[in-house]
């Protein structure tokens, strides 16, 4: 039958999607794995959808589970569409620059594959499939990477360099992901009926999932690790209370186990944790914004946009705008995050009140829905498995992303297993599934085959829309390789065409600012053609500025990026460039009031065109957001020399040189600033 060959392939090209998102990657092609799986996640959900909707036009039904989960889920699109029509940057809160994971087509995506997940893998035959599946895609994963670890240079396939980097995403969403594969081996092991040559499997691939855990160190996956096994050793043991005939009733020793080797890395983790780390040189690095940080920036942002947000995707404007000034006390006071704390936490500052309330619903379903699987007995007495199984895995990878920004991959796996479940528990369900029928009535039937038709003509739109966004990236990695400027140039133009974005439209400025650099290098000697080169680079340069501009007004690099432009321009002579760049760098110091470099910007270009008080204030500002800022003392030094106050320019001279002790030409700077004095004493 027709209709069977197609759901066959819709099942296939769902099943390659989750099997495959935590190891596909395109080997030397230097294209980022998140957008590679980004490829994967489109091209495979399209197939999906296409084929399944081909399917129910070949036997005129369609089956779908009647749960409030989807409903729930639809909410959360529902509030992150809201937010991002009313964003002051649409383009990027819907897509971003590709695909980026805090984007409403994101969103929209893994609920999608949720919704597919309950419709095609609603049969217990089917989920196991796609189970063993991840099992072996984890155990590949794994011993790649322990290979990986030892081997980089031979492993690094033109995309992986140091040890650390991986096919998932993170060096700590990979011990997550490891410790989830624990928590999925326990649940088999314990509660499936399996065969020696399966209880040896997961045996070993929990012991290598331990390792691997032990190996990335990170203290939030021994405990996620150690409750959840504490869970499914104290829910075996209560059905085994259950348990009629006493030689039914097992102790569950691989659970237990699991638990006593969390706990010693939890109590005695600064002892051994970093014993494996150390011996194999990995170092496990990652920054982020803690809880408070985050929480601190939310409650800023809500206070000027409470029901519905920034916007999707807009987490590192808001981090620019309210991030606290401690910040500016550590390295890292010049960094955007574009996630909070968890990646969970991220949408209360990105989709507002809206957004958190859909997010509550959400979860407070799953947790109704998934405690009525695992502690009712359905008919015959016997439970669900399977479906309580999935669910336990994706709560373990939801849990995740509300403590960590986990990625792209274990988030949308949370949805794919969430999915499973739904479609496992409504089939074990009496009247928990809608039937509909296309044949019956002509008017149903009308409506419901165009409303089929619209499903794959706005699937296939999205698939190649994507597509084209997704080639720009190659052009785009490939400006960076380009051995000449005039290869840059046609390499980003093609990058803008296929998909512009602010982040194109910067690199775009900075390819025709480099032409500039290098036609100005040539001073005197510039001949008159050069000339009308030089100005078309700049107004190319300055069409890029402006169109990133254009793109999303509320990116502070945008406005710093055309001020650099016409700091440039200004140090050719240009008449009235630096007060452009003043005002760029104005707008760009609004967006991101604590950054210290900004001010540092704003004095430079003041005192490159005479504004010497307006300098010295810009200095000042920056130099009481971040008091050990080099830069802000060393014009300061420079701007009381000029004023001819030597004694305050050796005063700022010393005190940079006592930052920075180990640079030359400011040594040699505070020794010419002394010797200045002692001449003027002689004098």
């Amino acid at each position: 039958m027709l209709s069977n060959i197609l759901d066959r392939i819709s099942f296939w090209s769902l099943f390659s999607v989750i099997v495959l998102l935590p190891v596909f990657f395109l080997p030397f092609t230097k294209i980022p794995t998140e957008n590679s799986k980004g490829l994967l996640l489109i091209v495979g959900l399209a197939i999906s959808i296409i084929f399944w909707t081909a399917a129910r036009f070949s036997d005129g039904k369609i089956i779908l589970p009647k749960s409030w989960l989807l409903v729930a889920g639809l909410g959360i699109i529902l509030s992150s569409l809201l937010s991002a029509f009313f964003s002051s940057a649409p383009q990027f809160s819907f897509f971003g620059i590709m695909f980026d994971t805090g984007t409403f087509y994101f969103l929209l995506a893994a609920f999608l594959l949720m919704a597919m997940s309950s419709i095609v893998f609603k049969d217990a035959q089917k989920a196991k499939i796609v189970l063993k599946g991840i099992i072996i895609s984890s155990a590949v994963l794994f011993v790649f990477q322990i290979f990986h670890i030892f081997m980089p240079t031979i492993s690094s396939l033109g995309l992986l360099a140091g040890k650390i980097d991986n096919l998932l995403g993170s060096w700590n969403a990979l011990g997550i992901f490891a410790g989830f594969s624990v928590v999925v081996s326990l649940f088999v092991f314990v509660f499936f009926t399996i065969s020696k040559r399966e209880k040896m499997f997961l045996g070993i691939l929990t012991i290598l999932s331990v390792v691997l855990i032990a190996i990335v160190n990170l203290s939030l996956v021994w405990w996620m690790l150690g409750f959840f096994a504490l869970f499914i050793f104290v829910y075996k043991i209560s059905l085994n209370a259950k348990q009629a005939e006493e030689s039914k009733r097992v102790f569950p020793i691989l659970p237990f186990s699991v638990i006593m080797i969390s706990l010693l890395f939890i109590m005695l983790g600064q002892f051994i944790g970093g014993f494996l780390p150390n011996r194999l040189g990995v170092s496990n690095f990652e920054i982020r914004p803690s809880f408070s940080s985050t929480m601190s920036v939310a409650k800023d942002a809500l206070a000027k946009n409470p029901i519905l947000g920034l916007g999707p995707n807009r987490f590192s404007e808001a981090w620019d705008m309210h991030k606290p000034l401690v910040i500016n006390s550590t390295n890292f006071w010049d960094t955007s995050f574009n996630f909070g704390s968890g990646f969970l936490p991220t949408f209360v500052v990105t989709n507002g009140s809206l957004g958190l309330l859909a997010w509550v619903i959400f979860f407070a379903v799953v947790l109704i829905v998934g405690l009525r699987s695992l502690f009712v007995t359905k008919k015959k007495n016997v439970l669900n498995t399977k479906a309580n199984l999935f669910f336990v895995a994706s709560i373990y990878l939801f849990v995740s992303s509300f403590v960590y920004p986990v990625g792209a991959t274990l988030f949308l796996l949370a949805f794919a297993f969430l999915g499973i479940f739904i479609g496992l528990y409504c089939a074990s369900k009496s009247k928990g599934e809608i039937s509909l029928s296309l044949l019956d009535d002509p008017r149903k039937s009308f409506f419901s085959i165009l409303l089929l038709v619209a499903v794959m003509i706005i699937t296939v739109s999205a698939g190649f829309k994507y597509a084209q966004r997704f080639a720009s990236t190659f052009y785009f990695q490939k400006v960076f390789s380009a051995e000449t400027i005039p290869d840059a140039e046609l390499f980003i133009s093609k990058a803008v065409a296929l998909h512009p974005n602010d982040l194109y439209f910067r690199t775009y400025s900075e390819v025709y600012m480099a032409k500039m650099n290098s036609l100005i290098a040539k001073g005197s000697s510039i001949t008159d053609s050069e000339k009308i080169e030089l100005q078309m680079s700049f107004d190319q340069a300055v069409r890029g500025s402006q169109s990133a501009i254009a793109y999303n007004s509320k990116n502070y690099l945008n406005f710093k990026m055309l001020g650099l432009i016409y700091d440039v321009v200004g140090m050719f002579g240009a008449e009235g460039a630096y007060n452009n760049a003043i005002e760029a760098y104005k707008s760009a110091s609004e967006l991101n009031p604590v950054n210290p470099g900004l001010k540092i910007n704003l004095a430079k270009s003041s005192f490159s065109a005479g504004k010497i008080q307006e300098a010295k204030d810009y200095a000042k500002q920056a130099l009481s957001l971040k008091g050990d800022y080099v830069d802000a003392l060393i014009i300061l030094s420079q701007i009381s020399k000029i004023e001819g106050k030597n004694t305050d320019a050796l005063s700022y001279a010393e005190a940079a040189l006592y930052v920075f002790p180990q640079d030359q030409g400011l040594a040699q700077y505070v020794d010419a600033l002394k010797n200045n004095s002692k001449e003027v004493e002689n004098n």
